[in-house]
């Protein structure tokens, strides 16, 4: 069994400079890498066709053969037409962006990207629609991210936000600068508060003999914090500083939204779609869907998706951390009733 072992032992040495090549490699790569900006890609789809070649699909499987054919021959007649209108280049555009809003409104580099390159080719007649689905969040995430969609307000560009799930709080914040706001059924639609929370362990650390000691410059630098003692004055400034922010954040809805009572609306209430609508939080019941279909029939669609192209470690990270997220959900929905905000 010599000659076995002899073997067993070149194995275990080829498998080891081959292990240690291929680290040296990767850390090559990655070390080149880290220089290099991630970019993105830009991908265009143009949902006319995606609706024509599912309806095509259909009607091969329920429409008889004369009837198929009849079909057929009106769709070239419809395509005949269609040629004719893009010669005169009358036809107006509708283009679709998508945004899916966390805490980090991680979404909104996307979106700025999407909203550049739309902006750069959108005309008047055109139209921007944003599929729009957020809670809410950071603060001046959701400042920058609405600041986005100003953009598109102040290019004289029809802007129109279709709520299918939740647009809340700075979700909400998107929303309003829309020239209508579109919402399904049960769709949430409001939250116009401010929330802050955090835990105090101050009275824990004094238990177990454990001193906390924190050192600042400026009288308000810290208000509240996790360990050190909070006094009712830091309580007091810490309000003030959400009042602040709540009375910003009403400004901006009662720019963009006049007609609205912001005063009745911005109590940190959620109302559902007709409820909405009722307020004066949307402006139609209807899903994207619907809205988009219509469209179809009158104009060009196109949807819009930037992504951004993610390092190695990115990818890796943004899995176990939708892992996560995925688990905290399933965990919170037995004993919330399914019900997020």
């Amino acid at each position: 069994m010599e000659w076995f072992d002899q073997y067993v032992y070149f194995l275990a040495k080829a498998l080891t400079v081959l292990v240690i090549v291929v680290v040296i490699l990767v850390m090559i790569a990655a070390t080149k890498a880290r220089g290099k900006r991630a970019e993105g890609t830009l991908s265009v789809n143009r949902l006319n066709d995606r609706l024509q070649r599912m309806q095509e699909q259909l009607s091969l499987m329920v429409l008889s053969k004369s009837a198929r054919k009849a079909q057929q021959k009106a769709l070239k007649q419809q395509a005949k037409a269609k040629a004719k209108e893009d010669d005169h280049d009358e036809k107006g555009r509708v283009y679709v962006l998508n945004f899916h809003g966390d805490i980090k409104a991680s979404a909104l580099e996307n979106l700025r990207n999407e909203v550049t390159a739309v902006l750069e080719l959108a005309r008047p007649q055109d139209e921007v629609v944003v599929r729009l689905e957020s809670g809410g969040g950071m603060v001046h995430a959701y400042g920058l991210a609405s600041s986005q969609l100003v953009r598109v307000r102040e290019a004289g560009i029809p802007l129109t936000i279709s709520v299918d799930k939740v647009a809340a709080s700075g979700g909400y914040m998107m929303a309003c600068i829309a020239d209508r706001v579109l919402a399904a059924p049960f769709a949430m639609l409001g939250s116009i508060g401010v929330v802050a929370q955090l835990p105090n362990f101050n009275r824990l650390l004094k238990k177990h003999d454990i001193d906390f000691e924190m050192l600042t410059a400026g009288e308000y630098k810290r208000t509240l914090t996790v360990f050190g003692e909070n006094s009712d004055k830091a309580r007091e400034k810490f309000q003030d500083d959400l009042e602040n922010i709540h009375g910003l954040f009403k400004q901006f809805v009662a720019r963009y939204r006049p007609s609205l009572d912001v005063e009745a609306v911005a109590t940190g209430e959620v109302w559902f779609g007709s409820e909405a609508l009722e307020r004066g939080l949307a402006d139609e019941i209807k899903t994207s869907d619907q809205y988009l279909c219509e469209r179809i029939k009158q104009a060009d669609v196109f949807e819009v998706q930037f992504e951004q192209r993610k390092r190695l470690q990115d990818r890796l990270s943004g899995g176990l951390a939708q892992a996560a997220d995925r688990l905290l959900l399933t965990w919170a929905s037995r004993f919330n009733n399914q019900r997020f905000w």
